[in-house]
């Protein structure tokens, strides 16, 4: 695939042809594409349509399409009541049923007078058909396209709404490593020193490679990125980057780079085939992402797409979020026996006839474990079989951990560290970045290569530039810091390599994979996860001849262990397959508690003396926590749970409330240790009419759990018309 223009040219800057793109079609300024495609040596992309054509519900919608994250913005906040004002802070009016319950905006109103917040009137659950907007089965997009964004390496595929068992995967790319498949490219990004977007995968860092060491300084090179949002604490639309360099990047502008990249090779791709230009709006997008991700880090991807002009905001429902090891359970399904191996058997998958899949050996009831082995992350999920349609219910809460691939590339780093020194290392991935790239490539096809039975030593090529760089920096030669390291398994060569033994390698990858047999022995341990027939072992890091082993051992025959062939590619598969029918998986189970901050009625002998608080002689309990869905319940795809909320006055125009989260499945107060405000629920009461004076108005708000992200819905009772309802979960 052709991706990038002349060599050493920098490329158009994605991000921002696409951001002029939708401000030009907002002024009405759209000019003919083969006009715009004069002006530049790739063509340009259009901006997703975000009017009529977008499929928007009609305004008279008795409810709101479903929210999905992203209420950017502020907000004024809401305190229910009627005439109990206290200084700055009202109180919640008398609810339906027993005493009152009010949405907390601030910590501890008894503390604190000034927000109590709202009152849910009636908590509901309501279980709603398969036929709801959340589980449409993608028929009015012609095609989708799905994109794995990977750790270490990214792709996408894609298939016609038309021919939905026919997944084509992109175009080989340029580059490649010897020894390692290229039919998906790196995670590398290369930017000018200006910050406009340069290349993408092989392209970035070949590019970046041939640079003068003194020119590659300037430039922002960022591999391995996508880890940041697992592990930043406070995940927001301002999280920066390091580039290799070490200067920061707004870490959302990466992101929307990147997509914005995939978007374009992927229309390309089809308008090559389709003959003509093909249209965004005709395309349902995938993205996928791991399962133990939080809430945040699945709406920042979201965000970059909108910033990318994947789709526009108005238009969520043309992206959908996957998650890794559902994406692959759902292709897993799917595999011909000839199409995997089966680590327990001498034979291919114990004389079953080749052209069977999985799917006819499984039976009603039957229950298996995707394990998803990535650069960054290890993903494991239970699902069992319901047949007779072969849908998929979610049995334990997907679980898992930073266990992938990049642990084995950190522990060669510490290896280097103590050898070289901590000091030594630090300076020379600053001084000599493009180097320390070419040493970690040379590192990772000797990792491919690493093997329980292997006795030969492995040998990685030092670059030049690091052997120079060492004397210059210590006075010493290379060969003299491994003598005097006492690293015993490390030697030199005088090829100019380090020449590791099988153990020294070996020893690279036990605290990584020592990581995932405890996280499976834990999970196997579950009495959820009892009678597991098939082990699905997929992802990149699935390749390894030592983590197989590893899992065997563990196992010792209780499930057949099952590897597909393009075990690469088994995500990025099952990712377009969902796609084509996001109600394939009809149950999941809560990873989190979520609810809101409330008021009850104060019990005396139940309630803590500390949470009391006096109003107008009656006695409220502050924060009390009220759960709209607990850690690792059952919750049914189209499932929602319904509040009632009621402004403080008529003429309010937005309602802001605090959602609370918790790890616990039983929580009693927002101040329990554990739980922690992770997002808002803003209802937007602009464009509908005030009720009639003495007719309290009510919010009625749907929110549904059971897919891969949260969403909203509102309803304004009395005149049922719909309320614009947004979950943002990034501005905290």
């Amino acid at each position: 695939m052709q991706m990038a223009s002349a060599a050493g040219a920098p490329q158009p800057n994605l991000l921002d042809r696409a951001q002029a793109a939708r401000s030009a079609e907002e002024r009405g300024e759209g000019r003919d594409r083969e006009d715009q495609q004069s002006e530049s040596r790739r063509p340009d992309f259009p901006s997703p349509r975000c009017g009529e054509e977008a499929r928007r519900p009609p305004p008279t919608s008795p409810v709101s399409a479903p929210s999905v994250g992203g209420a950017r913005g502020g907000g004024v906040r809401l305190s229910g009541g009627e005439d109990y004002a206290a200084g700055a802070g009202r109180f919640p009016i008398r609810a339906k049923g027993d005493g009152t319950s009010g949405a907390m905006a601030t910590p501890s109103p008894a503390k604190s007078m000034g927000d109590p917040g709202i009152t849910p009137l009636s908590p509901t659950h309501i279980q709603q058909k398969d036929t709801d907007q959340n589980a449409q089965t993608g028929a009015s997009f012609i095609v989708v396209v799905a994109i794995d964004f990977g750790t270490t390496s990214s792709g996408y595929a894609y298939a016609f709404v038309k021919e939905p068992e026919c997944i084509h995967t992109m175009r080989r790319w340029e580059g490649g490593d010897p020894g390692v498949s290229n039919q998906k490219t790196p995670t590398t990004i290369l930017l000018t020193p200006d910050r406009k977007f340069h290349s993408f995968g092989y392209a970035a860092r070949d590019f970046y490679h041939d640079l003068d060491p003194t020119e590659s300084k300037q430039w922002l090179y960022l591999e391995k990125f996508k880890m940041k949002l697992h592990t930043t604490a406070n995940l927001s639309i301002d999280t920066e980057l390091h580039a290799a360099n070490g200067k920061k990047v707004k870490a959302l502008d990466i992101f929307a780079y990147a997509l914005a990249f995939f978007k374009e090779q992927a229309l390309k791709e089809l308008s090559d085939q389709a003959g003509a230009d093909f249209d965004n709006a005709d395309v349902r997008w995938v993205i996928t992402v791991p399962a133990i991700w939080k809430m945040p880090a699945k709406q920042f991807m979201r965000e970059a797409a909108y910033k990318a002009s994947l789709v526009c905001r108005e238009n969520p429902e043309q992206l959908i979020i996957a998650l890794e090891p559902e994406a692959a359970s759902i292709y897993c399904r799917k595999l011909r026996l000839h199409q995997m191996v089966d680590l327990g058997a001498k034979t291919s998958m114990n004389g079953y006839s080749p052209t069977d899949n999985v799917g006819s050996v499984m039976t009603q009831g039957d229950r298996y474990v995707v394990v998803d082995c990535g650069g960054g992350t290890v993903d494991l999920t239970v699902h069992q079989i319901r047949m007779p349609e072969g849908h998929l219910k979610e049995l334990y809460k997907a679980s898992g951990g930073p266990y992938g691939s990049i642990g084995i590339d950190y522990e060669f780093e510490k290896l280097l560290c103590k050898i070289f020194g901590q000091d030594f290392i630090d300076q020379f991935k600053i001084k000599r970045p493009a180097a320390w790239v070419d040493l970690m490539i040379a590192f990772e096809s000797r990792k491919r290569a690493a093997a329980p039975d292997r006795t030969n030593p492995l040998n990685i090529n030092l670059p030049f530039s690091f052997i120079d760089y060492y004397k210059k920096f210590r006075g010493h030669s290379v060969e003299h810091a491994l003598r005097k390291s006492n690293v015993d398994f490390v030697k030199w060569s005088s090829q100019g390599m380090l020449r590791m033994s099988p153990d020294a390698m070996n020893a690279l990858f036990k605290p990584t994979i020592d990581h995932i047999i405890q996280h499976l022995r834990e999970l196997f341990d579950k009495p959820e996860v009892t009678d597991i027939k098939f082990l699905f072992l997929v992802g990149g890091f699935a390749e390894s001849p030592l983590l197989q082993r590893a899992v065997q051992d563990m196992l010792q025959g209780r499930s057949r262990i099952i590897i597909p062939h393009d075990v690469g590619l088994t995500i990025l598969k099952g990712a377009v397959l969902f796609g084509l029918d996001p109600g394939v998986i009809k149950v999941r189970r809560s990873p989190l508690t979520y609810g809101v901050g409330v008021l009850n009625r104060f019990v005396e002998g139940k309630h803590p003396p500390e949470k009391l608080l006096v109003k107008d002689g009656t006695r409220w309990c502050t924060d009390v926590f009220d759960t709209f869905i607990s850690a690792d319940q059952s919750v049914a795809l189209g499932e929602t749970v319904k509040r009632s909320y009621t402004p403080a006055k008529p003429s309010q125009q937005v309602i802001v409330i605090h959602i609370y989260c918790s790890e616990k499945e039983r929580v009693a107060f927002i101040s329990d240790p554990g739980v922690r405000k992770c997002g808002t629920l803003r209802l937007d009461l602009s464009g509908t009419e005030a009720p009639a004076p003495g007719v309290r108005r009510e919010i009625q708000t749907l929110m549904q759990f059971g897919d891969t992200e949260i969403r909203a819905m509102a309803l304004d009772v009395s005149t049922s018309r719909s309320v614009k309802a947004s979950i943002d979960f990034l501005s905290q």
